[in-house]
């Protein structure tokens, strides 16, 4: 995982990412909060969400919102984000992709907005992760995946959403996912 990443301001590739989004956003796995904070400077209301309370408080600290809890804890404002943000390989956030997307589509609008980063390999695979001090000192394990794009394609479609973007910048790899509507005009979600 790109760990310097999380630290440093936001790259071309991340602006990319920042150019997409309408307000409000609620960035999933915020980290130390260098997205939203970027899109707060820009007068777009973000928030974070982070299971790590020293992400959060590094966050805080530096002019950013957010808030120490899993996404699959109860939020504010359910159902009425018009971004959800999985960047940085947290579409791989508990080890199950098909569940956590599920819960940003609870998360957002009915015309919100999810924008994925995933691997840029054609990759489909759960794992267990752990991070690793420049000393070798390892946290606990956690359960993790890792999806390239045709994975993300195969699971959207699952959850009756669509593919409306996908792009490059450099090695990075992005998609935005909005809902499908049948015919009628409703929502499929209800049927999923």
């Amino acid at each position: 995982m790109p760990v310097h990443r999380w630290y440093a301001q936001p790259t071309l590739a991340d602006e990319s990412v920042l150019n997409r989004c309408v307000g409000p956003v609620l960035d999933v796995g915020c980290g130390p909060g260098r997205l939203c904070r970027a899109l707060l400077s820009r007068g777009v209301f973000a928030v974070g969400v982070d299971v790590a309370p020293r992400a959060v408080a590094h966050t805080i600290a530096l002019g950013g919102i957010a808030l120490c809890r899993s996404v699959f804890d109860r939020l504010p404002a359910e159902g009425g984000w018009q971004t959800a943000l999985l960047i940085d390989a947290n579409i791989g956030i508990d080890g199950d992709p098909h569940a956590l997307l599920y819960r940003c589509i609870q998360l957002t609008a009915p015309t919100g907005v999810l924008l994925v980063e995933v691997d840029p390999d054609d990759v489909d695979e759960i794992c267990t992760a752990r991070f690793e001090d420049i000393h070798g000192h390892g946290g606990p394990p956690f359960p993790w995946a890792r999806l390239g794009a045709p994975a993300l394609h195969r699971i959207a479609g699952d959850l009756a959403l669509s593919v409306t973007d996908q792009w490059r910048r450099g090695h990075r790899c992005f998609l935005a996912l909005g809902r499908q509507d049948s015919p009628s005009g409703t929502s499929l979600l209800g049927r999923v």
